[in-house]
């Protein structure tokens, strides 16, 4: 493929649709891609379930059309922000949390959550507790110094963006600079929570390529730090994808990180580490 795919492409040819039928299926057996949603479901039960994070208010960066991100954290955080930069994936979230007719079935996929939560058969009010806590769907970019412009929210107790980022940003630099800017949406104290695909080059959606930056592990901790943010947990898995024109041969990363109280200052000493999220 020639050039990074960039907004235009993405608002253009990514067909929700076709990208939840491949990444997010746990009824058509067993696959590489279902292992990986119950990988980020277990990482994500483990970051926001009993005595992990906890908040008035959560922003999830670059939600693509998919909730599996937010079902454990929608116990733990009163007000959730989605966000997607393509209008198709912010109508399929729509509809989801609408409950309209030809909505997204989600429905294994949360069974699994509550499952991890020890009562597979609250699955029903799992649903409705998320779908009370997401007060908005908006439009977001990862490029801009406000990634939600031109929404102005208050600074957030945590920021979530899984999977996201590296098909975001077409560069190092970008990357490092869409950090910063997601980091300028928390407040001081406040907790990133990301997962990268590492050494990823593209990704298939339907019959359509997609590019990623490959990130290796070391310049996705590397590019946290330098957004004025201290690493609490960092979890480095193997799995990959197998429904990509390039497997991720780099595994995946899953960080926990908290942004530095007071004023950022370059090489100044680290403030107290705060209370560790446990995962793995």
């Amino acid at each position: 493929m020639e050039g990074f795919t960039g907004g235009d492409e993405y608002q253009k040819h990514f067909q929700p649709r076709d990208y939840l039928a491949t990444y997010y299926n746990l009824q058509s057996g067993p696959s590489a891609e279902a292992e990986m949603l119950r990988f980020y479901l277990e990482c994500l039960h483990k970051t926001f379930g009993p005595g992990g994070l906890r908040g008035d208010t959560l922003i999830d960066i670059g939600s693509g059309p998919t909730i599996y991100q937010v079902l454990s954290a929608c116990e733990a955080f009163g007000d959730i922000t989605m966000s997607d930069f393509t209008d198709r994936n912010r109508e399929e979230l729509q509809k989801w949390l609408k409950k309209e007719p030809g909505a997204y079935d989600w429905t294994p996929v949360v069974k699994y959550a509550c499952e991890l939560e020890g009562d597979s058969d609250r699955w029903q009010e799992k649903e409705e507790k998320l779908r009370a806590v997401v007060r908005r769907v908006l439009k977001c970019d990862a490029n801009l110094a406000n990634p939600l412009a031109p929404a102005v929210l208050p600074p957030a107790d945590c920021v979530l963006t899984l999977l996201a980022m590296e098909a975001a940003c077409c560069s190092l630099d970008a990357y490092r600079t869409g950090l910063r800017n997601l980091a300028s949406l928390l407040k001081p104290g406040g907790h990133l929570v990301t997962a990268v695909t590492l050494g990823l080059s593209s990704y298939m959606v339907g019959k359509r390529e997609f590019s990623c930056l490959a990130l290796g592990k070391e310049e996705v901790q590397q590019a946290v730090l330098d957004a004025g943010l201290h690493i609490q947990h960092v979890l480095h898995s193997p799995k990959s994808y197998t429904a990509s024109s390039a497997a991720n041969t780099g595994g995946v990363c899953f960080l926990v990180a908290c942004k530095k109280p007071g004023p950022e200052v370059p090489g100044s000493a680290q403030a107290p580490t705060p209370p560790r999220a446990t995962i793995g």
